[in-house]
């Protein structure tokens, strides 16, 4: 590597910043091009540890190919309502392109190499945020980050499971005149999407918690809006699910209302604790003691 190359990438140490945050601009970009080179690096590993599990699965632990667990919810679908290759028991996708096969396995290595390096990309954010943040903000941001992470994947889950009734209603619509043979494109676009949608529609009680936090929301304003509440949610429900299946719509609504009513109750208890913090009596004054008497010299 060229030494201005190299000092282009992996530019000579610098002094740590002060305590308070501050940085320069030069800085601050010199720091970002470090930490998107991690992740690009960490990504395209794991990409790569992807791409060989699509193909053989990891024997050692007994975990099925990648391709595999992706197609799980379309192979779970009855035979008689998808097209099948030779015996019923078969579970393929149709590949329409030359490309399409070496495009499934690229897309499906990209996503499990973004899942299983997500602790060392989220750290990168978290490392370029941290020093703007003060103390108190850098302990509730992190709180935030673990519960949203576990959250999102708590929808994702969610998708995974219900997908494959979803698919079931959606393919079964065309009754015995029809018979869907789904290609590797409009599949995986299908999967991503309910994947990217559960788990950011999971992010409304941390979302509702971060208003009350912050004072533009109290818990017994939710509470009284909950009927509306319960309205918008089936509304949004039925308007982001791809497919519009009534399973799918039902599930993802009624996880929101059950997660809506989380949110109240969490925020309730916050306000009143806070409530009860200010209605604390405060300390009296402390008395002066006894005036020490001086001998005179």
């Amino acid at each position: 590597m060229s030494p201005r190359l190299s000092r282009l990438w992996f530019p000579r140490r610098r002094p740590a910043p002060p305590a308070d945050g501050t940085m320069a601009v030069l800085d601050h970009l010199h720091e970002l091009r470090r930490r998107l080179l991690a992740v690009t690096l960490a990504v395209a590993a794991g990409t790569a540890v992807g791409f060989l599990w699509f193909a053989n699965g990891i024997p050692a632990i007994g975990l099925p190919s990648l391709g595999d667990i992706l197609t799980g919810p379309y192979c779970a679908v009855p035979a008689e309502s998808r097209v099948t290759f030779g015996d019923d028991s078969s579970c393929q996708l149709l590949a329409t392109g030359p490309f399409s096969a070496v495009e499934l396995q690229l897309k499906s290595a990209l996503i499990a190499g973004s899942v299983l390096t997500a602790p060392i990309w989220l750290h990168q954010l978290w490392a370029f945020v941290t020093p703007a943040l003060h103390a108190r903000e850098r302990r509730y941001a992190s709180a935030f980050g673990v519960v949203g992470g576990l959250l999102f994947a708590a929808g994702a889950v969610l998708a995974y499971l219900v997908i494959r009734e979803g698919l079931t209603v959606l393919l079964e619509f065309g009754g015995d005149s029809t018979v869907t043979a789904l290609s590797p494109e409009s599949y995986f676009s299908f999967l991503i999407a309910m994947l990217i949608i559960f788990g950011v529609s999971f992010e409304l009680p941390l979302l509702l918690i971060m208003l009350n936090s912050a004072g533009v929301l109290t818990g017994e304003r939710l509470a009284r809006s909950r009927r509306y509440a319960i309205f918008g949610l089936v509304v949004f429900a039925g308007l982001v699910v791809p497919g519009n299946d009534p399973i799918t719509m039902g599930a993802l609504a009624v996880a929101l209302i059950l997660l809506y009513e989380v949110a109240v109750q969490v925020t309730r208890r916050r306000d009143r604790r806070i409530a009860g913090r200010r209605a604390e009596p405060e300390p009296a004054d402390c008395e002066p003691g006894p005036r020490e008497t001086v001998a005179p010299i």
